[in-house]
């Protein structure tokens, strides 16, 4: 079943992959555009890889962290809070461009760091505020607090950033989610985060199998469940901060391809973590694809898409959720 599984996210990503450089506003034919479009559509491909297997990863750590298969960062408010966040420092690094120095460097150094200390921070109110709780119930009804509370922030300082058009409009599209102006800079950046999330998380496999057992449990079994949990709530606010820098707010992506895959690979996190970030390289650069192929006047925003096919499906998890009597305890 693995090698199985592995081919058909080898020929899966090869077939996104192949639609994301073809598809999209330009003419391949002509001479004098092909490179420039190949080029610009090569980053935004790398780019939705990366933004996948981040969130997937970040999404199957979270519902590890939590024991929880309905958590994921951004149904936590942890995307959320690295969205405001992100606006935050691009605001500040707008406001200060004249102090700083290199204009163009950074927003592309500042805006990742932002992002994964506002994503930390999210998660930190989170535990928090949940930590005597046992309902999953109440873990996602706090979650939607803060993810609406923070949106409202973010909205706020969109609000604020009407009267400079381009920052207004950057805001506006970080809200959406796109990659549209993603830079070999911010690749750069972000790439790393990325990879060093995946390595962590594979460190981690066998704590994350203990801890679904019980903290106490884990604990007799020689875990250090503290320094554990706060470990593995970095690495989740890294991966969400280098995701969001690169594409904003990108929905759904960790709590769709966990839930997809768990049928298929278990509960075992070493097995299942590659797999996850695989396949939501997949959903995610198959999703920019749709964005591209639907556009009409304007580019579908990626978030927005990632959205309207994963909403649906979080809803079907809830309500079987509730049938089956996990939503009461």
């Amino acid at each position: 079943m693995t090698a199985r599984l592995a081919v058909v996210a080898l020929v899966a990503y090869a077939l996104v992959a192949a639609a994301a450089m073809l598809v999209g506003v330009g003419d391949l034919t002509d001479a004098a555009l092909s490179s420039v479009l190949l080029e610009l559509r090569l980053a935004r491909l790398v780019a939705c890889t990366l933004i996948g297997a981040a969130l997937a990863t970040a999404g199957l750590l979270t519902q590890g962290l939590f024991r929880n298969p309905l958590a994921d960062p951004g149904v936590l408010g942890t995307t959320s809070g690295a969205v405001l966040a992100g606006k935050t420092t691009l605001l500040l690094v707008e406001s200060t461009v004249g102090l700083v120095g290199v204009a163009g460097l950074v927003p592309d150094m500042l805006v990742p760091l932002g992002s994964m200390v506002g994503a930390g921070l999210a998660l930190v109110v989170l535990g928090v505020v949940t930590r005597r709780a046992r309902s999953h119930l109440v873990l996602l009804l706090v979650g939607f607090t803060l993810a609406s509370l923070f949106g409202s922030l973010g909205g706020l300082l969109t609000s604020v950033a009407q009267d400079r058009w381009e920052l207004g409009r950057a805001l506006v599209a970080y809200s959406l989610g796109s990659v549209s102006g993603t830079s070999a800079r911010q690749l750069a950046f972000a790439a790393p985060l990325v990879l060093a999330t995946l390595v962590a998380s594979a460190r981690h496999a066998r704590a994350l199998d203990l801890l679904l057992s019980g903290e106490d449990e884990a604990q007799t079994l020689g875990l250090d469940v503290p320094a554990t949990r706060a470990s593995i709530s970095l690495w989740i606010a890294v991966a969400t901060g280098a995701a969001v820098s690169l594409g904003g707010a990108v929905g759904f992506v960790g709590l769709v391809v966990p839930h997809a895959l768990r049928g298929f690979v278990g509960a075992e996190h070493r097995r299942a973590l590659p797999f996850c970030a695989a396949f939501g390289a997949v959903f995610v650069v198959g999703c920019d694809v749709l964005a591209r192929a639907l556009r009409t006047t304007s580019e579908f925003p990626l978030g927005v898409v990632t959205g309207i096919v994963g909403a649906p499906v979080f809803l079907g998890l809830l309500l079987r959720a509730h049938r089956e009597g996990r939503l009461d305890g």
